[in-house]
């Protein structure tokens, strides 16, 4: 598999909880968000986790000239048929704050018992050498969980708070960060991507 041409790498996200996790894992490579570029962020139209990540993918890559890798995650409840999936960023609305996406969630499924509020967190990242690139590479996570009544913890962002992990005795939110990366979907996709580098 063919190196990037740079070590420069353009994330397609603004959100600086997945700069970090990022940046942690591809050490290697200098991740520099899009909007250094003052690149507008794609419109996520796909309905797949596989076809956002390409779209935003390709949108950073075509306005920066470099290599650009993009994420496409979510949670995956199957009480709610697999909800909020490839909405969960805007599960409570276009504009919706990461409380009101997680309260929606935790209304949402108010009167379902514990042993039926298994979920997951799903990741695929995508890299994209250039903005026409015919074999992206393509990587994912899955997380494996159960949903809590109630928010727990302070650590992590979007669901973290009430996404208990049996093995951990905690949540996601209660985890440091390196323990996160160790466990999470992004970094079980990241590692994949960085064996794939």
């Amino acid at each position: 598999m063919s190196q990037p041409c740079s070590e420069k790498i353009v994330l397609a996200s603004g959100n600086r909880g997945k700069i970090k996790e990022i940046q942690a894992i591809l050490h290697n490579f200098s991740v520099i968000p899009q909007q250094q570029f003052n690149i507008q962020e794609a419109e996520e139209t796909g309905s797949t986790f596989i076809e956002n990540a390409i779209i935003k993918a390709k949108n950073a890559a075509l306005y920066s000239n470099l290599p650009a890798i993009a994420d496409d995650s979510g949670l995956v409840v199957d009480a709610l048929k697999g909800a909020p999936g490839v909405i969960s960023a805007r599960y409570a609305g276009t504009q919706a704050t990461d409380q009101e996406n997680l309260q929606k969630l935790l209304d949402e499924m108010q009167d379902i018992p514990m042993e039926l509020r298994s979920a997951r967190f799903i990741c695929v990242i995508v890299l994209m050498r250039h903005a026409n690139d015919p074999f992206p590479l393509i990587s994912q996570g899955i997380w494996e969980g159960t949903i809590l009544m109630q928010a727990q913890g302070a650590n992590g962002f979007g669901y973290d708070p009430v996404f208990w992990l049996a093995s951990e005795n905690c949540s996601s939110a209660e985890l440091s960060a390196q323990r996160k990366n160790q466990l999470s979907h992004r970094g079980q996709a990241l590692r994949h991507l960085a064996s794939l580098l």
